[in-house]
């Protein structure tokens, strides 16, 4: 199996493959153009995010800076929104759905590396999918980390450490990130506290 093939799979490999490395400074290169466009360039903007990402569907919104490992790997749905310092750690697949919002410095990682010191001191990582469903809300701060499947509707409160699974329609907080509560009937009427929604 090659490194290439290796980075995909979910098995161990080492981070020593050159030719990689030389494609992963093209990636970082377009990101680095991404990074430097003014406001007022949004279709420059656009167009290099969908050079950039894998994936880049209707209305997508990137507030720079945006941080990635590779950008290639990073799948968008329709009308994503990330507020500034988005971090994907995307060695492999990161799969976002549709209407998704992520909050300012949210870090979305697929590579981890042993604990066994030995095959750290030698580079040793692992990258296993990141599948975020659509419309959900992912609060300021939040880490979502290698493996995770969060389900449509979630909402990720601010701060939390997402380690595991979160099904879908539910708060989650915490961390580890945890199931607070269903999404239930009161958010319909609510939408902080008890402040009540009043739209027409």
């Amino acid at each position: 199996m090659t490194t290439r093939e290796r980075m995909k799979s979910g098995e161990l490999y080492f981070c020593t493959d050159e030719e990689i490395a030389r494609e992963q400074l093209q990636c970082l290169d377009k990101l680095y153009d991404f990074n430097r466009t003014r406001p007022s360039e949004l279709e420059r903007r656009t167009a290099l995010l969908k050079e950039l990402l894998a994936e880049v569907g209707e209305n997508c919104y990137i507030e720079p800076p945006l941080h990635a490992n590779w950008g290639c790997n990073t799948h968008f749905g329709n009308n994503v929104y990330a507020n500034f310092n988005l971090t994907l750690v995307d060695d492999t697949d990161i799969f976002i759905g549709d209407s998704v919002m992520i909050g300012p410095n949210v870090t979305i990682a697929t590579a981890g590396h042993p604990v066994e010191p030995e095959l750290r001191r030698k580079v040793a990582q692992f990258n296993i999918p990141v599948h975020i469903g659509s419309n959900v809300w992912i609060g300021a701060g939040a880490v979502i980390l290698p493996g995770v499947h969060i389900g449509d509707n979630a909402v990720i409160g601010a701060g939390s450490i997402v380690t595991r699974d979160i099904p879908a329609n539910v708060v989650a907080v915490g961390n580890p990130c945890r199931i607070l509560r269903a999404i239930n009937e009161r958010d319909r009427e609510y939408y902080f506290k008890d402040r009540k929604i009043d739209l027409q």
